[in-house]
């Protein structure tokens, strides 16, 4: 295994502890106002220990925003990945399955997504719907399900030729069986690569969308909203929003190594 990559899983599971065990890694609430401690340094830098990286504009502790941010950008990654994931398989399934006119259908919504920019289209969800969490999930899921769609309905088609999936049909396995039992596992490592693609797209686009308030809202915090608030004071308070943003960087980052390590070790469709 390649040095970076060994790298890169190391600061992702240093992210998922970190997301897991927020509670416990600093006595701060992310929540409390201290306006007599505001824009207090990090320490080295002039600050105190009573924050290790400083506070904001309302004298709530960075350190403690960042650990919480990190939390709810990975459950809200995790959850669209999968959501995108399930819905793009099925639909993949169930184009291979039924050919005609529902393959038709399904190609169809899938050049459709591929066509429409995303941001806009979440912008206009957002604005109309309202923002909750859940919806907010939702909305993302549905950001590159058609990649999945598109790998599901060709591998099944291929494997649809191939002899065990013959067996099975001819010894009586229902649809269900077939595809999830044996049809799916034998795709699994080229949609597992897949996800691991998709997951920094999922972590920029809440990213983005927090960063221009459309995101995860007040009380609760994400990268994007934290990167958002410390734009304004990027002169005169730069750890607002480099922590984040290093955080974003890094995991982006260490997530696309991996993929790519993956991919090569496991896709046997590249040579």
């Amino acid at each position: 295994m390649p040095i970076a990559v060994r790298l890169a899983l190391s600061w992702i599971c240093l992210m998922l502890l970190a997301g897991v065990l927020a509670n416990y890694l600093t006595s701060q609430d992310f929540t409390a106002l201290d306006l007599r401690h505001r824009l207090v340094p990090p320490v080295g830098f002039g600050g105190t220990t009573a924050h290790l990286l400083g506070s904001d504009e309302l004298g709530r502790d960075v350190l403690a925003r960042l650990l919480v941010s990190i939390r709810i950008s990975l459950l809200i990654a995790f959850g669209a990945t999968l959501i995108g994931a399930v819905l793009g398989i099925t639909l993949g399934f169930l184009a291979a399955h039924f050919r005609g006119w529902v393959e038709q259908v399904v190609l169809a919504c899938v050049d459709f997504q591929a066509s429409m920019p995303f941001l806009i289209l979440a912008l206009a969800v957002l604005a109309f719907f309202g923002n909750s969490l859940p919806l907010f999930v939702a909305l993302l899921g549905l950001h590159g399900w058609e990649r999945y769609a598109r790998i599901t309905r060709a591998l099944t088609i291929s494997a649809g030729a191939q002899g065990y999936v013959t067996a099975v049909r001819q010894i009586g396995a229902g649809p269900w069986r077939l595809y999830l039992r044996h049809v799916l596992p034998n795709i699994a490592s080229t949609l597992i690569v897949t996800m691991t693609i998709a997951f920094p797209d999922i972590i920029l686009l809440e990213s983005g969308l927090s960063f221009l308030g459309l995101g995860v809202q007040p009380p609760l915090t994400s990268l994007g909203n934290m990167v958002g608030y410390g734009r304004d004071y990027l002169t005169r308070a730069p750890w607002i929003l480099v922590a984040p943003a290093v955080v974003i960087s890094m995991t982006t980052l260490s997530i696309s190594l991996v993929g790519d390590w993956l991919r090569d070790r496991l896709d046997k469709t590249i040579s």
